[in-house]
C-alpha cells in the first residue's frame, strides 16, 4: 500500500486523526507531570560523551511522539486483521516508555532502567514488525524512535557506569 501525502490528505479521518495524535502527547504529558521535580538530572549526575544538550530532549521527544501518532493512525485506517495486535503493542510499549521515565527521572534507578530500556527497545522492534504487516509507511515512520531509543540506551548505560 503507497502512501502520499495527497492521499493521505484526501482520506484523512480527523476526529480519529486527531485522537491518535492526541494519545501519545498525553503520555508525554503525564511523564512531564509525573517527572517534573526530577529533571535537572543532567545537572547532577555525570553524563557519556556525545550526551546533547538538555533543551534537545523535549524537543525530539515532541517530533517523535507526533510521528507516533501518525504511525497508529495509519494503522488504524488499514483494513487489517493484525491492527489490534499491533495496536496492542503499540499501547504497551507507550507504557513502558512512560515507566522508564519514573524509573529513570523519579527513582534513579539507572540499572533497573537501563533493563527496563532495553526492553522497550525490542517492544519498539516488535512494534515496528507489526506494523510494516499493516502499513510499511507507519513502520518507516517509528524508525526514528527506535534509534532514538536505541542512544538513550548508550546515554542511560553512560549514566549508570559513570554514577
Amino acid at each position: 500500500m503507497e502512501l502520499s501525502i495527497k492521499k493521505f490528505i484526501n482520506e484523512l479521518k480527523v476526529k480519529p486523526f486527531v485522537i491518535f495524535l492526541a494519545i501519545p502527547f498525553a503520555v508525554q504529558l503525564l511523564s512531564y507531570f509525573v517527572t517534573k521535580g526530577s529533571m535537572d538530572i543532567y545537572d547532577r549526575v555525570k553524563i557519556p560523551p556525545l550526551s546533547p544538550p538538555s533543551w534537545l530532549f523535549p524537543v525530539v521527544w515532541t517530533v517523535l511522539f507526533g510521528l507516533m501518532g501518525i504511525s497508529s493512525y495509519l494503522v488504524w485506517n488499514e483494513d487489517s486483521p493484525y491492527t489490534k495486535q499491533a495496536l496492542g503493542i503499540y499501547g504497551i510499549q507507550l507504557a513502558f516508555n512512560l515507566c522508564w521515565n519514573v524509573l529513570f527521572f523519579v527513582m534513579e534507578a539507572f540499572l533497573v532502567s537501563l533493563i527496563w530500556l532495553m526492553g522497550l527497545l525490542i517492544l519498539i522492534i516488535i512494534m515496528i514488525a507489526a506494523f510494516r504487516r499493516i502499513s510499511p509507511a507507519a513502520a518507516y515512520l517509528q524508525i526514528p524512535y527506535g534509534l532514538w531509543v536505541a542512544f538513550a540506551c548508550y546515554l542511560n548505560a553512560g549514566i549508570y557506569y559513570l554514577n
